[in-house]
Parts: structure tokens; C-alpha cells; sequence
């Protein structure tokens, strides 16, 4: 199987008066995993659904292995599909199922069946052949749903949040395996997803949708580390904000006074807020609770957020402190610290400080919120 690139060139579709999705471009590589990211009502199934010609744009055209399907029928896009609900045949055999799309293409029988056989050894299933989908766990229902999609070699496949009906482990769990199988596979993949811990984990890049339009476009570590508006920034991870006044900046850095008197140093125009600020303007400080440490109050040294212990949760992998803070409206910060087997208490009430570190820190307009 060979991948085929994706051009979704200033895609539109309009219901009425009501943009469902309003003028996207992607260029998807050969053999790509893209993620499509973003919250309900985002545009990001109404993507999918139009690349797999289910649903017609009203503006723009979509383009794959440099063929313009934006008019062709979804049955002559050569594409694979896997949903949410596996949409199995009950009354067929997993490898009646499989096989269904190769009968429909008038593949022969014998050839039929070598290639039912390879795509149940690819999902590891090969001794489930003859049960029906309703003596198979949903996790091995998936697995089918995959190999009918795969089964006849498509270039692209496209899946519509594929693993929400799925418990959390199995999740995680089929998120490797759909990932591994598609580097064995060579095929290009437009994934949709609402959940990011999911994107961030399968994704060679991530495109991320808000209101119908691309809000970032980039690799996991590039979209959580450098997040371009403070939607991206709470949507990509845990994100504590805090609200402050610009107080002026130098080449490198740029301070911000939270409250009356707790003044923050954060980095320049090259690690977030592009945009320009004068003295006086309100903004957001953004903050992953990963990047903050904690110490007793009056030790924390610059960058330090003083507060009083709400809460402290153990986690398993961490800690996850909740602090009042003592300034501003008295927000709460979320601190997680690892939990390394050298673990410091800090009862409810304990005054601290929240210690931030310079290059975890983040700027937007208070107009993006």
C-alpha cells in the first residue's frame, strides 16, 4: 500500500446562512498521519465527511494523488473508512465483513481471500475469522472495521473519532496499534478527534479547528510547546491562565505585573504573543502546571506566585497541587509536580510559592479569550 497526498484547497461548506466550515487549506504529505483536532461543533467531522465525498462543498476542491475528487462519488474516491460505530453486518462472518468491499469491486474469490487472511494478520485477529461481530469485544470490533478498511489497499484512510466507544485503556491501546499499523502500511491517514491527548499521541501533525476555521497547524510538540492563540494553548493540554498588565519589554523579555505588587519576567516576541503590546494593556499569562514548581512561601526567588494549598491529589505519575493565589482575584493555579518517591506534603492552608519557569511561559490578548 502506498499513500497518496491530500489537498484540501480553501475548502467551504455552508448550510444557509450558517458556515460549518469556512475556507480551510491542508496539504497533506504521502503517508501522513494528520489529526483533525477540536471541540464539538468545530467543522472537523464536516471536513472529513466532504474529503470522503459524503457531503458536497460549497466552496473550494479537494484533491488526491492529484486527482480533483471534489465531484466524484465517495465509491470512486478509493478511499477506506472506519466510524465510531463499527457499522459491522451482523449477519456476516468477521471474514464476510472484510471481504465486502473486495465482492463490491468484483475482486475474485480465491483472491478475496488471500488478502481477507493478510488483513486479519495485520489487526491480529487471523483465528477470529468465522464469528460474528456480536462474540467479538468492541476492541476486536474495531480491529475488523480497520481490516475492512485496509483490506483493499486504499491510499487514504479516513477515521471519524474511531476509538470513542472504546474504555480508556483499550483506547490507549488501540491508539498504538492503529499507529503502528499505519508505518507498516505506508497509507495516509485523516484522523478526527475531540480528544488531544489521543492527537497528540498518533499524529505527525495536528491540524487544530475552531468555529469552522484552522486555528494551528503543526507536530504535537510544536502545537503544545508554541501555541499561536490562547484557545490552542487550553485546548492542547492542562493550562493554568492568569490575567495581568503589560508592563514593558526589552529585547528578550517582556514583564507583566499580576495583581498589585507580583511582578512576572516572561520571554520575548520569539516564544509566543507575536502581536504588540504598550504599557497598560491587559493579557493572559499562560502556565502548564507541569512547568511550576513549589516552595515555601518567601523562598521561591523571582518568578515566584504567591498562594495558600487548596487541595493536593496524588495521581499516580504525579502530584497535582491546587493553590489559591494570594494577589489578583485569587485564582487557582494547578501545580504538577512528579511523583518521584521523594514527595513533600503541604497541608490544606500551607502558604507557598508557585514557582514559574521563565521559558514555560506564554502571552496572549485578553481579546482572545
Amino acid at each position: 500500500m502506498i499513500g497518496a497526498p491530500v489537498f484540501i484547497d480553501r475548502i467551504g461548506k455552508a448550510y444557509g446562512t450558517q458556515t460549518a466550515v469556512g475556507g480551510v487549506t491542508l496539504d497533506i504529505a504521502a503517508g501522513e498521519f494528520l489529526s483533525i483536532l477540536g471541540p464539538s461543533g468545530s467543522g472537523k467531522t464536516t471536513l472529513l465527511t466532504m474529503i470522503a465525498g459524503f457531503e458536497s462543498p460549497s466552496a473550494g476542491r479537494i484533491v488526491i494523488g492529484g486527482r480533483d475528487v471534489t465531484a466524484v462519488s465517495p465509491d470512486r474516491r478509493n478511499i477506506g473508512m472506519v466510524f465510531q460505530r463499527y457499522a459491522l453486518f451482523p449477519h456476516l462472518t468477521v471474514a464476510e465483513n472484510i471481504a465486502f468491499p473486495l465482492k463490491m469491486r468484483g475482486v475474485r474469490k480465491d483472491l478475496r481471500a488471500d488478502r481477507v487472511g493478510r488483513a486479519l494478520d495485520l489487526v491480529q485477529l487471523p483465528q477470529y475469522a468465522k464469528r460474528y461481530p456480536h462474540e467479538l469485544s468492541g476492541g476486536q470490533q474495531q480491529r475488523v472495521a480497520v481490516a475492512r478498511a485496509i483490506v483493499f489497499e486504499p491510499p487514504v484512510l479516513l477515521m471519524d473519532e474511531p476509538l470513542g466507544a472504546l474504555d480508556k485503556k483499550l483506547r490507549e491501546s488501540m491508539q498504538i496499534e492503529i499507529k503502528q499499523l499505519q508505518r507498516r502500511l505506508g497509507a495516509t491517514v485523516v484522523y478526527v478527534t475531540h480528544d488531544q491527548e489521543e492527537a497528540l499521541t498518533m499524529s505527525d501533525r495536528i491540524a487544530v479547528m475552531a468555529k469552522g476555521q484552522l486555528a494551528q497547524l503543526g507536530t504535537p510538540a510544536n502545537l503544545y510547546c508554541n501555541p499561536q492563540s490562547a484557545f490552542v494553548a487550553d485546548f492542547i493540554g492542562k493550562m493554568n491562565f492568569l490575567t495581568g498588565e503589560f508592563l514593558g519589554e526589552t529585547a528578550d523579555s517582556r514583564t507583566i505585573r499580576l495583581g498589585d505588587d507580583v511582578v512576572i519576567d516572561t520571554p520575548g516576541a520569539a516564544h509566543g504573543f507575536e502581536g504588540s503590546a504598550k504599557a497598560g494593556d491587559r493579557v493572559r499569562l499562560a502556565l502548564r502546571p507541569e512547568r511550576l514548581g513549589l516552595t515555601a512561601r518567601g523562598a521561591g526567588g523571582k518568578n515566584a506566585l504567591p498562594g495558600r494549598i487548596e487541595t493536593s491529589v496524588f495521581a499516580g505519575a504525579f502530584d497535582l497541587h491546587l493553590v489559591r493565589a494570594d494577589f489578583g482575584s485569587g485564582e487557582i493555579i494547578q501545580v504538577q509536580i512528579p511523583a518521584d518517591g521523594n514527595r513533600t506534603a503541604f497541608a490544606m492552608g500551607t502558604l507557598v510559592d508557585v514557582i514559574a519557569e521563565r521559558d514555560g511561559l506564554r502571552l496572549f490578548a485578553v481579546a482572545e479569550a
